[in-house]
Order: structure tokens, then C-alpha cells, then sequence
């Protein structure tokens, strides 16, 4: 037998795979990563929003209930004063004027003006949103005199709209 040398090249393995680019997979899953992020964080932003509507809705459902069955005007302006207060305070979070450190005629000037009614709206400085003005620091055995019932709607009324978005200012 005639020996010959061939002239062959020895095996030789392929490149390393390289991580860049990605395969269609990993952009999918980032896609969907991202994608699902984004959704519980806005989820979650509508869920905080809301749940301020929905405790204000159940405090209001809360006093009502309590006059119904008590029919005690003098607890009915306080807590409406009180619910409306801290209202305002979640509602202008991080402003001075959110309307809450305001007393007597201010106090009902700002709840009037703060609502997405018409200009001419004065509800709160009716006779029957006046009563918010000294109600809180009555006595609990005090006397009112006062139609409850337009009292309820006008504070429902601006606890449940859409409120004017005010700036913030520190000054």
C-alpha cells in the first residue's frame, strides 16, 4: 500500500455562543416584564386613588346612618366639620392651602369655591352650611337648630365631586 499523507485539518470546534444579541425569547419576556411592571404600578396607583373616594364614602355613610338613628344634629355638624376637615387635607395633600386651618366665613368661602359647581354656587355659605362654622366646639348637648338633611346633601355634594386642582404653594 502506497501511505500518502492527506493534508486535513484537525477538528476544531465553533465560536462560543455570544449573549449578544439577545434571541427573540429573552426580548419577549423582557417585553413582558416590563409590560407587567408598568400594569401593577398603575393598578396600583388607581387603587390609592380611589380608596380615598371609598373611605370618605363609607365615613359619610357612617354619620348618616348615626343621625338616622339618633337624630342628634349637634354629632351630625361635628363630624361632617370634622369628615370635611380631613377631606380637604387628603384631597390638597402638601399645600397650605388646602383649606383646612380656615375658620368661619373663609372656611365656607373656600369649601364653595373648591367644587366644580357654578360660580354662583354658594351652598356652603347658606343657612345651612353655616352651622359648620361653630358647631365643632359646641358642647355635645347643644341645641341646633338647622335643616340636617340639606346639611347631608351639600357636604356629600363636595365630598363626592370632582374637585379645582389647586397649586402648590409653600408661601
Amino acid at each position: 500500500m502506497n501511505e500518502q499523507t492527506l493534508n486535513l485539518r484537525d477538528i476544531h470546534l465553533p465560536d462560543a455562543i455570544s449573549w449578544w444579541p439577545l434571541a427573540p425569547g429573552w426580548w419577549i419576556l423582557l417585553t413582558a416584564t416590563i409590560c407587567t411592571i408598568l400594569l401593577v404600578f398603575i393598578a396600583r396607583r388607581i387603587y390609592i386613588k380611589k380608596q380615598l373616594k371609598r373611605d370618605i364614602h363609607s365615613e359619610l355613610d357612617k354619620i348618616k346612618n348615626t343621625f338616622r338613628k339618633t337624630q342628634d344634629k349637634s354629632q351630625l355638624a361635628k363630624s361632617l366639620s370634622v369628615l370635611l376637615r380631613r377631606a380637604s387635607i387628603s384631597y390638597y395633600p402638601g399645600t397650605k392651602n388646602n383649606g383646612a386651618g380656615l375658620t368661619g366665613q373663609q372656611w365656607l368661602a373656600w369649601l364653595d369655591n373648591t367644587t366644580q359647581r357654578p360660580l354662583d354656587s354658594k351652598q356652603f355659605q347658606s343657612e345651612a352650611g353655616k352651622v359648620l362654622i361653630n358647631a365643632p366646639y359646641l358642647p355635645d348637648n347643644a341645641e341646633l337648630n338647622f335643616d340636617a338633611e340639606a346639611l347631608i346633601d351639600i357636604s356629600e355634594g363636595w365630598l363626592l365631586s370632582k374637585h379645582k386642582k389647586m397649586q402648590a404653594r409653600n408661601t
